[in-house]
């Protein structure tokens, strides 16, 4: 009996042992568990504190939730379409064609009926941004038609692209060519120029300047007679030296904001770069290279072959328009021209000051992002004192 109850005990205490194992166990497993759901609760937040548009964007997914996924377009075009097909053309063909877009003003009209009469045969779609409110004086120009005519006063063209050009609007588009309209294209051939930005994968790029153009800011810019296209510039004058250990711009991977030409995958990141409320863009072509899809040092360049003439006419505010008077019950005062083009210039310094510590903070606060050129230079510098040694 004493035996008996011997072991019907130290049954009992194996079975208390074996569920204390196991409740052990279970508590250390609910443990882990809570504290994953609570660490992954914490980065989802710190997520959507730094990226708010993949919130934005799941959020849009359930708004369509009504709707079967095979009806749903989520983008668009810039292409005029018929209203009736003819029974021999039931089809239009939209692919292999690029985007020309233009902020225009009437005073430029010549210059711009010169641009477009270059870009028209070569399938190109043309959109202007009327800034000056004047759509009526283009009617009488054959192609005029066959825009799209967009007006907004006083406004850049950094606003009307970020407001227009949206990467979905834009995506059947395999280049983008965001100009001013005070460039002369006497040299310029825009199917030639495609095939050499082709040719050298180049997915940021601008015609080169020739010498004798007026504003030219930047070395990189200027016509290399001899050359097709170039990525670099060598200059040991101004503040600013470029030397073959330059990797960045002015000196290399640089483009200026005059002319830009832009692959669809480049004009995809450079749309979420432009700020919405800093419309003069100064700035952005120091960052364009970011935009590059790769090594901005192989991806940006300047074609030296089609190249155009930079008139630097300031139309934007004034110009060289005559200056009129403006009264009130006091007094009357003159308005200038001048006056208004300093205003924009000032305005533009600060936002490219604004803009300049946008990126500084969005680096900072961006503990996952890490700056590809940087970590480039870290790894040549590295790879120079292993071969000195």
């Amino acid at each position: 009996m004493l035996l008996m109850q011997g072991k019907s005990g130290g049954l009992k205490m194996k079975q208390v042992s074996f569920m204390g194992v196991v409740c052990t166990v279970m508590l250390f497993i609910v443990y882990r568990t809570t504290n994953y759901q609570y660490q992954a609760y914490k980065e989802t937040e710190m997520e959507e504190r730094m990226h708010p548009f993949n919130q934005e964007i799941l959020l849009s997914s359930r708004k369509l939730d009504g709707l079967p996924r095979g009806i749903i377009q989520a983008r668009s075009d810039l292409e005029l379409r018929p209203l009736w097909l003819t029974s021999s053309k039931l089809t239009v063909d939209y692919s292999n064609r690029n985007l020309l877009a233009i902020a225009a003003g009437i005073k430029q009209k010549h210059s711009v009926d010169d641009i477009v009469q270059k870009f028209l045969p070569e399938n190109f779609t043309i959109i202007l941004f009327h800034y000056d409110g004047n759509v009526k004086g283009w009617w009488d120009l054959e192609w005029s038609n066959q825009a799209i005519h967009i007006v907004a006063h006083n406004q850049t063209k950094w606003w009307f692209a970020k407001r227009f050009l949206h990467p979905d609007v834009v995506s059947i588009y395999d280049y983008i060519f965001l100009w001013d309209e005070d460039l002369g294209v006497e040299d310029f051939n825009p199917a030639r120029y495609l095939e050499i930005v082709r040719e050298a994968g180049l997915e940021i790029s601008q015609p080169a300047l020739h010498p004798n153009s007026s504003d030219i800011h930047h070395r990189i810019t200027v016509r290399a007679k001899k050359k097709k296209f170039h990525r670099r510039v060598y200059d040991s004058r101004g503040s600013v030296k470029c030397t073959e250990e330059s990797r960045g711009p002015p000196c290399t991977g640089f483009v200026e904001g005059m002319a830009p030409v832009f692959s669809r995958s480049a004009w995809h990141c450079t749309w979420h770069l432009i700020q919405n409320d800093l419309v003069h863009g100064w700035g952005l072509d120091m960052k364009l290279g970011y935009c590059a899809q790769g090594d901005r040092t192989k991806n940006v360049g300047v074609v030296d072959s089609e190249f155009i003439f930079h008139k630097g006419i300031q139309s934007l505010g004034g110009g060289d328009s005559p200056e009129k008077k403006v009264s009130n019950s006091k007094k009357k005062r003159i308005v200038s021209n001048h006056d208004g083009r300093t205003e924009i210039r000032r305005q533009s310094t600060r936002e490219f000051t604004m803009f300049k510590e946008r990126w500084n903070r969005a680096v900072e606060e961006d503990k996952k992002w890490i700056d590809p050129f940087k970590s480039d230079q870290r790894r040549r510098k590295k790879q120079r004192l292993r071969n000195n040694h």
